[in-house]
């Protein structure tokens, strides 16, 4: 749960396709967490139907102050700082939540009942609600919802939130610059060809030509 690398393994072939497409669909700098916060940067190739619906979207707000922190605890929880890189929060994952909840509106009954589900387990287990209890606390509740094989009866509502919540977070940190650097992708990088690597080469026979 809280290795970086795992996540990098198990999180993101989780990552929901539909997440990610849905998210390019109007918005090419959704592809950001952070730009999808300052969508209105450039708008450079944009319909002008599209800065405006930007702008509307920028403009409106879905979660409250009490469901960002618990979302921002979450997304550290399943992506945390390390010798690396930063945390979730580090890499605006929430504002991306926040974004993506209202561009794509499916997301947002899930979403919300979850977060309540959560906080009224957490009241019954510590008589707090999840973003007040100990950090021992917090995990210990996410780690019964985080594993499906391993899930017990009456816990299922919450494995399906946190199921979505990972992907969200993986979605935003993995796509953000913060993530991409992380991965360590370098993408087409100008005046940088040096040729056929060479085990590719001696798969084909062709290392003496």
């Amino acid at each position: 749960m809280n290795r970086r690398e795992s996540l990098k393994a198990i999180g993101l072939t989780a990552v929901s396709a539909g997440v990610l497409l849905e998210a390019c669909k109007t918005d090419d700098k959704k592809t950001t967490a952070g730009a999808a916060t300052t969508a209105d940067e450039s708008n450079a190739g944009r319909e002008a139907f599209e800065v405006e619906r930007n702008k509307k979207l920028k403009e409106e707000r879905f979660f409250t102050d009490h469901e960002m922190l618990t979302i921002t605890v979450l997304a550290d929880i399943i992506i945390p700082k390390d010798e690396k890189s930063g945390s979730a929060s580090d890499a605006k994952v929430p504002e991306f939540i926040e974004f993506i909840v209202k561009d794509i509106p499916s997301h947002q009954v899930p979403m919300r009942g979850g977060l309540r589900w959560l906080d009224t387990q957490c009241m019954n287990r510590y008589n707090n609600a999840f973003k007040d209890a100990t950090a021992a606390q917090q995990l210990e509740m996410v780690n019964d919802i985080a594993w499906p094989e391993k899930v017990k009866p009456g816990m299922e509502q919450g494995v399906a939130f946190f199921n979505r919540m990972r992907d969200l977070t993986a979605s935003g940190f993995f796509t953000s610059e913060m993530g991409v650097k992380d991965l360590g992708y370098a993408g087409n990088m100008p005046n940088k060809w040096e040729g056929v690597p060479e085990d590719v080469l001696k798969q084909y026979g062709l290392e003496n030509v």
